[in-house]
């Protein structure tokens, strides 16, 4: 399967890149600058320079599947988080690609109960995700937590709903969870929240989760 990284150069889209490329999978990392492109193929990836506020057609065009890791950072939660994700979902129905994996936020279910500063950016990333439960394509939503950088353990917990304030996650981790759910028919259609916890990745993805 030849798969498509955007935001291939953040925190979470570097871990996932290597994670594909050290897999059976084929993959191409989306970048926004030609600075970034030694980068990702340090990473063994294929480099495709694309900006999500215009057309993303040529990086999505022979790939079967996309996973969404990119994020603004909140300077521009409209324009990339929503927008950007919407853009790229519509080029990924153009050009036939089945597979969509989405990492989301925990809160954008509800993002009016989020804390106030992050309320636009939970709005922009649940439009996001509502568009993509619209699509023709297979999808799913990973919505962790509060991200760290430890080391990641190899294990989490998911639900349709987790408490916020009861843990957070590795950003190692959310990213074998996006990477392991790309070929998890148990993660088809659905949208989940994300912790760290004991139940082994491969395993949380392979159960009955989310929504």
């Amino acid at each position: 399967m030849e798969v498509l990284v955007a935001g291939a150069h953040g925190q979470v889209g570097q871990h996932v890149t290597e994670l594909l490329a050290d897999s059976d999978h084929g993959v191409r990392g989306m970048v926004r600058s030609e600075e970034q492109v030694g980068d990702i193929e340090a990473l063994g990836a294929e480099a495709v320079v694309a900006d999500l506020t215009e057309s993303v057609a040529h990086a999505v065009e022979g790939c079967d599947a996309v996973v969404f890791a990119a994020g603004s950072g909140g300077e521009a939660v409209w324009e990339v988080d929503r927008g950007g994700a919407i853009r790229l979902i519509e080029a990924a129905e153009d050009a036939g690609a089945d597979r969509f994996v989405m990492l989301s936020s925990m809160g954008a279910g509800d993002p009016e109960s989020g804390p106030e500063a992050l309320r636009e950016y939970l709005r922009a990333k649940a439009e996001a995700d509502e568009r993509l439960r619209e699509s023709n394509l297979t999808y799913t939503i990973v919505r962790p937590g509060e991200l760290t950088d430890e080391d990641g353990t190899g294990r989490i917990r998911t639900a349709a709903s987790l408490d916020p304030s009861d843990g957070d996650v590795p950003r190692v981790d959310v990213a074998q969870t996006l990477v392991a759910a790309i070929p998890a028919e148990a993660t088809h259609g659905v949208t989940f929240e994300l912790l760290a916890g004991d139940e082994p990745i491969a395993e949380a993805v392979t159960s009955p989760l989310g929504e």
